[in-house]
Formats: C-alpha cells, sequence, structure tokens
C-alpha cells in the first residue's frame, strides 16, 4: 500500500541531532522509525502516520566536522498540537543512530497557520498600499483638480509687452495689478481673474496705459520691494486703490482667505498715509469712529541708483579684499556666483540664473555672495530676508545708503 500524501502540515517539529560518529542520512531516518516503534501505541505509530499522510517527508540535513555529525530534523504534522508535541518529544528518546551514541533535541513546533497568516497580512499591506496609492480621487478632488487646470490655463500675455494676465483683464473695469506671473497664477486659482503682471519693478508702458482707463488696485508682496513698487508707480501711473499681503508674504503664495481680505481692505491712493519705508502688515482701510489717523515718521526705502548722491564704501580688511577681488576676477565672464558662510568658507557656486531660487532654498547661514552682474532691488530684498550682510558684484544699480547690506563693486575692491 502506497503512502497518502500529506494533506495540510499544520506543524513542523524541528529538532538537533548531535552525533558521536559518521552516520550518513537513511540511518538517522532508521533510526526514528525504528526506536519510536510501539513507544507511542498504535495510533502514534510514525509509519502509520506517515502512510496515513498525517506526518509528512522527514528530512534530515546533516553535517560531519572532525569526525561527528550534527544536523536538523523537520517533521511536517497534520496532527493536532497535543499529537504533534507528543511525537516531538518522542524523538527525544533517540540515544543511538548504528553503531554511535546520539543525542535529539526538539528545539520548537512551527504553527505554519502564524507564518501564512503573518504572509496574508504583510501580502494585504502592500496591496492595501498600492491601491491607495494608485486609486483614482474622489469627485470632489477630481472636480477641484479639473477646476484649478482650466484656471492656469487661462493665463494669456497681454499687450506690447507681453505681460502675464487673466482673461478677464480687458472685460473687466477694474483691474488688480501685481509684481510676477506667479501673483497672476496664485489669483487666477483662487478665482480672480482680471489680475495683470509687471514682471519687475519698473512700470512698462502697457501698464500705464491700462491705468488711464481702467479702476486699478495695485497688489504688491508685503516687504520693502513692496513699498518701491507703490512709490514708483504713484508716480508714473493712475492708481486708485492700494493693497499688500500679509507682513513678510509675496502674493503667489498666500491663501484664498488672506486675498480677499488684503482686497477687502485696499484704499485710495490719496489716503495712504502708512510708513512705506517699512513692511507693514496687510493695509487696513481708515475706519477712524471719531480718532484721527495721524502719520507716520516716512523712511526711505530701497531705491534705484541716483548719480547725485554719494555711496557709502564698506570698509573691508586687505585680506577680505585680495580674497574676494581674486573670487570676482575667478568668475568674471562666467555668469556665476559664490555663496560664502561666515568663515568665508564656499558653500557652493551656482549660475547667476538661479542665485535668487538657491538663496531662498537656503534660507539661512549664508555671509556673503559674489557673483558675476549687477546687483538690483529684487536681490537685495532676498539678500535681506535670509540675513546676507555682503553683496559683492561687477556692478550694482542700488545704493547702500538705503539697505543694512554691504554693496561692494568691482570697481571699490
Amino acid at each position: 500500500m502506497g503512502k497518502i500524501a500529506l494533506v495540510t502540515a499544520k506543524y513542523i517539529i524541528h529538532a538537533q541531532i548531535s552525533i558521536e560518529g559518521v552516520v550518513d542520512r537513511p540511518d538517522v531516518i532508521g533510526a526514528i522509525f525504528g526506536q519510536t516503534e510501539g513507544l507511542l501505541g498504535s495510533e502514534l505509530e510514525l509509519r502509520e502516520l506517515q502512510r496515513n499522510g498525517k506526518i509528512g517527508r522527514i528530512e534530515v540535513n546533516m553535517k560531519t566536522i572532525a569526525g561527528k555529525s550534527n544536523g536538523e530534523i523537520i517533521i511536517p504534522s497534520s496532527l493536532d498540537k497535543t499529537e504533534t508535541a507528543i511525537i516531538a518529544a518522542a524523538l527525544e528518546t533517540i540515544q543511538r543512530i548504528g553503531p554511535c551514541n546520539a543525542i535529539v533535541k526538539s528545539t520548537s513546533i512551527e504553527d505554519v497557520r502564524i507564518s501564512k497568516r503573518k504572509m496574508v497580512i504583510d501580502r494585504a499591506k502592500a496591496l492595501l498600499k498600492d491601491l491607495t496609492d494608485n486609486t483614482l480621487p474622489d469627485s470632489q478632488e477630481i472636480t477641484e483638480e479639473v477646476s484649478k487646470s482650466v484656471r492656469m490655463m487661462e493665463i494669456k500675455e497681454y499687450g506690447k509687452d507681453r505681460l502675464a494676465a487673466g482673461p478677464a483683464i480687458e472685460d473687466s473695469d477694474e483691474i488688480i495689478i501685481v509684481e510676477g506671473r506667479a501673483d497672476v497664477l496664485n489669483l487666477l486659482k483662487n478665482g480672480i481673474k482680471n489680475s495683470i503682471a509687471m514682471n519687475g519693478t519698473s512700470a512698462p508702458q502697457t501698464i500705464i496705459d491700462l491705468t488711464k482707463r481702467k479702476i486699478v488696485t495695485l497688489f504688491v508682496d508685503g516687504d520693502r520691494g513692496g513699498d518701491l513698487i507703490i512709490r514708483e508707480l504713484k508716480q508714473v501711473a493712475e492708481i486708485d486703490f492700494v493693497t499688500k499681503a500679509p507682513d513678510g508674504k509675496e502674493v503667489e503664495e498666500i491663501t484664498k482667505k488672506e486675498i480677499n481680505k488684503a482686497l477687502r481692505s485696499k484704499i485710495a491712493m490719496e489716503q495712504m498715509t502708512m510708513d512705506i519705508g517699512r513692511a507693514p502688515k496687510t493695509i487696513r482701510k481708515p475706519v477712524t469712529r471719531g480718532r484721527e489717523i495721524k502719520p507716520r515718521p516716512r523712511e526711505t526705502p530701497l531705491r534705484p541708483k541716483e548719480t547725485s548722491r554719494t555711496r557709502y564704501k564698506p570698509k573691508l580688511t586687505p585680506k577680505e579684499t585680495e580674497k574676494y577681488t581674486k573670487m570676482l576676477d575667478d568668475l568674471m565672464g562666467t555668469r556665476g556666483a559664490y555663496i560664502l558662510d561666515e568663515e568665508s568658507n564656499i558653500l557652493g557656486k551656482v549660475p547667476t540664473t538661479e542665485l535668487s531660487t538657491t538663496i531662498k532654498n537656503l534660507g539661512s547661514g549664508i555671509d556673503t555672495v559674489i557673483f558675476d552682474g549687477v546687483i538690483d532691488s529684487d536681490l537685495v530684498r532676498i539678500a535681506e530676508r535670509s540675513g546676507i550682510k555682503n553683496l559683492i558684484a561687477m556692478n550694482s544699480k542700488v545704493t547702500t545708503n538705503y539697505t543694512k547690506i554691504k554693496i561692494i563693486t568691482k570697481k571699490e575692491l
């Protein structure tokens, strides 16, 4: 009569065997069957259990070192846990294998179902993660994503200066002037379609012409650069209202709530008595309720270079002068920039086109920036936020009178 294959192993017996001599695998299997025969009664006879498919194929893994054999015995079992434990204990009664003394120690009984359960749990976690990562968003997310994409696609170029603008810039009687394309995109994302970007701190002719036939609100960043734009446009364009982003924030990064709050708080250009030389919070309407609003003392913000003013020449040590001169000479014609720490160690070298982004990303830890280019007010604003002390370049459009940063040109070195 042939053996019946093991239907399902529920447990696996693991046992260690140590033999005082050299034996073969069949000797070990023979000893297991022979020395446990009749020990546990007919119901737990190993040969019968294996023949009936309740005990699986017995595996013996042996190694022989220095005349002694050691190995592991593995016996799969579909019996219940009590009967399996009895079989495992019976293995320890084996004392001889062939002519050699032997010691068998049952080390563990593995519950195969626990191992399978762990595998099922791990696989389920992996499948759930894959489902979560790759599943489609719900209807609300789809709606928001499509609406956002459509609004972002609506941005267009307006006028001979090809300025970034919202789709309603021509049809709307009221327009909002902002600093850059990113500001227009943020307003579009939040449903405001009548904005247009200046693309810099100086007013293009397209902007000047628009202000003559539209009701204009100037919406600038909450920093000193915003004050500079207010001052310039006040002189060259017809601005009706002014408002600012919250203190220290840019229009491109503020939320819908902050945008609406700023626009509700706009004031007429003629009524503006705030100190534009500092970076105030969002401008509020002057609701006095009987109180008199007194103008604050005016401070002078960053301004373009004026030939009528004498530039302050920062003092440098001879060692600094030599080092900075050499670095600036190395950069000449490369359109590159060195970024230095307080010890004048070079943190990195980047193209000048990526200088502003790099400074913003680093945030702090920068002491000096040396680059092959011209220092302008935008770079000074970014440098002030990052705590930079020295800006060294080939030339400068900004005087040192209006910033605490040392501005040094090649001529001064």
